[in-house]
């Protein structure tokens, strides 16, 4: 990865499908350890937010846009989104009912990196 490029902050939005938010959960749990021991994020604790729909979000840090993708090639990584797709469906913040406020509300959960 070329040290000059910059990071890439996202925000993404899992909905969980039914009976799946605790497995969810865990998956969320385990997501940044996997990619920072793949060597594609910043090394910082990610942001984790639940939704009034029960929508889970994730902030995090990509290291750069090429991080995102090598993830796409990366087997550790695409096993684990595999995981993700067993679990939820991506939702776009602008379906979130929080987003359609000047300054958008969301429940921190607590104990996940």
């Amino acid at each position: 990865m070329n040290k000059d490029s910059k990071g890439s902050f996202v925000i993404v939005a899992y909905k969980p499908k039914p009976g799946k938010e605790e497995k969810l959960l865990e998956i969320v749990k385990n997501h940044i350890p996997v990619l920072l021991s793949q060597g594609l994020v910043e090394e910082q604790k990610s942001i984790i937010l639940r939704s009034k729909n029960g929508t889970i979000l994730e902030c995090f840090e990509w290291k750069s846009v090429e991080a995102v993708e090598i993830a796409h090639k990366n087997q550790a990584v695409l096993d684990m989104w595999e995981d993700f797709d067993d679990a939820c469906e991506y939702e776009t913040l602008a379906n979130l009912e929080e987003c359609k406020n000047l300054f958008a509300g969301f429940e921190r959960i607590e104990g996940y990196l």
